[in-house]
């Protein structure tokens, strides 16, 4: 019997071509849910922000939050959409523990904003992404599956239900397929996640925490043999971070080439993304839009936004993050390469809040793009989840202009605000780090490092100063690198003449 080997993704690419849509949703940052009057507070305890119309009680009834319509409309303007004069709301049927009233409140053939498009650059190119629709709907409750090794009802020996989450306001933002992207198609579904994310939160709307739940993003993908029609799509369900939009395209593209070069089937399915391993597992079967049973909400009246107000709403728009971020490099003086590097890293508002904190920004870029990037590389998180702010990173780099530490040293002081031992000048005093710059503590070591190394000694009283960097590399390693480079230097020269 044969066993075929399995396809890498260089592999795949030559046989198949991929094609991906995105399905991104948003918490909107109302002070109140969608449909009622409860508070949206993250955090609160189960339950307790809940009231006769989330929690769907018999003749309780819904009113329409002006707030989130108005956020929906500047979220659609932001995308270059157009923005419906007429839409309604429409009941999506369907059966979860965590939908108190057994349908959702969302909107269907008629939704609030349609045809947009948003541009992202990868590698240099700029890449259009169609926008379908954005439409405004209520989110769920949150189930809770306990006593099991996942999180996930399979295992689990119970499940709890927080209806807290339930009716705050939900965005939806649907993208129209991705064509012709090629190998880079993972690469494009994580810059349009950013490129939205950092739309929506210049807006003010919503605070798009991934890791909070306020943004999810739904990854769809197909393959196809060139020039065929599109193959049957899987959905990747609730991505909860920027690193996992990539991934999960690319583990897509790898899983569905082996199930189709070896004669199989997709199956049209939702598909759950495990972070540990990067791979997907099966869910359930996707439904249809017939499935739902669509219908208009008989409870709320349609929306007819007026123009004049959709107009002031466009006037009102702030600067696109694209034209900020130019903005930004002429003022920073980088070339493209260097803020496209900033942008892939995730780090533009980092580094733009840690300059805005005090320091350059080829200072602020060095540590965010280096020792950080590299830290959060190691341990598998977003750059912004890393335990240091903005202002700790620039008082670090303060204090290396300032001299009190050296590049090694000032890495040390990270580990321990890393591991949240305070900020960087209360680091460097407990762990005792600073500089050693006085030349009374320094000669006793310059004098130990010359009688050590007579030979370089005389090279250097011969005129070959540049043997000097032995002597001060022996200084350094004795004082434990607290030592002043320069001083020392200055030191091994006088003594020697």
């Amino acid at each position: 019997m044969t066993t075929l080997a399995m396809l890498t993704y260089d592999d795949a690419l030559e046989r198949f071509e991929p094609v991906i849509g995105l399905e991104t949703h948003v918490e909107l940052g109302t002070a109140t849910k969608m449909f009622c009057g409860c508070p949206t507070e993250f955090g609160a305890e189960p339950n307790t922000q809940v009231c006769p119309v989330c929690l769907a009680l018999p003749g309780a009834l819904p009113v329409a939050n002006k707030a989130a319509i108005e956020a929906t409309i500047r979220i659609g303007l932001a995308l270059n959409c157009s923005i419906a004069t007429w839409c309604r709301f429409a009941r999506k049927n369907y059966f979860y523990p965590d939908m108190p009233k057994n349908f959702q409140i969302s909107q269907y053939d008629e939704p609030l904003c349609v045809d947009g498009w948003l541009d992202v650059e990868v590698d240099g190119e700029t890449v259009r992404v169609e926008i379908e629709r954005v439409h405004l709907e209520e989110d769920t409750g949150k189930t809770l599956h306990v006593g099991g090794a996942t999180g996930r009802i399979h295992g689990a020996t119970e499940s709890l239900v927080d209806y807290n989450r339930a009716g705050i306001p939900l965005v939806e933002i649907v993208t129209k397929p991705v064509v012709g992207t090629g190998g880079k198609a993972p690469l494009v579904a994580k810059a349009y996640v950013t490129e939205l994310r950092d739309v929506i939160r210049s807006l003010g709307v919503s605070d798009v925490r991934m890791e909070q739940g306020s943004m999810r993003c739904d990854v769809n993908t197909s393959l196809s043999k060139p020039g065929a029609e599109w193959g049957t799509r899987t959905e990747t369900k609730n991505v909860n971070s920027l690193r996992s939009v990539e991934r999960a395209v690319r583990s897509e593209i790898i899983r569905q080439a082996n199930v189709l070069e070896a004669g199989g089937k997709i199956t049209q399915e939702t598909r759950h993304f495990h972070e540990d391993t990067g791979e997907t597992t099966s869910g359930r079967s996707k439904e249809t839009a017939t499935d739902y049973r669509y219908f208009p909400e008989p409870d709320l009246v349609p929306l007819a936004p007026d123009p004049a107000w959709v107009a002031e709403l466009k006037a009102a728009l702030p600067e696109p993050p694209r034209v900020h971020r130019k903005r930004l490099q002429d003022a920073w003086g980088l070339a493209d390469a260097e803020m496209q590097a900033i942008v892939n890293a995730g780090a533009v508002e980092l580094i733009e809040a840690t300059v805005a904190a005090g320091t350059s920004a080829d200072g602020a870029r060095k540590w965010w793009l280096g020792e950080l990037a590299r830290r959060a590389n190691e341990a598998g998180v977003e750059l912004g989840a890393m335990n240091v702010t903005p202002a700790q990173v620039a008082q670090l780099q303060q204090l290396v202009d300032e001299g009190k530490l050296n590049d090694k040293l000032a890495r040390t002081v990270l580990e321990g605000v890393l591991a949240g031992e305070g900020d960087p000048a209360a680091v460097m005093a407990a762990r005792g780090l600073e500089v050693v710059s006085d030349t009374g503590a320094l000669e006793k070591a310059v004098d130990e490092a010359i009688a050590a190394n007579p030979a370089i000694a005389d090279k250097i009283r011969s005129g070959k100063v540049e043997a000097a960097g032995v002597l001060i590399g022996a200084v350094m390693k004795t004082t434990r690198g607290q030592a002043d480079a320069k001083t020392v230097r200055e030191l091994i020269i006088a003594r020697l003449g």
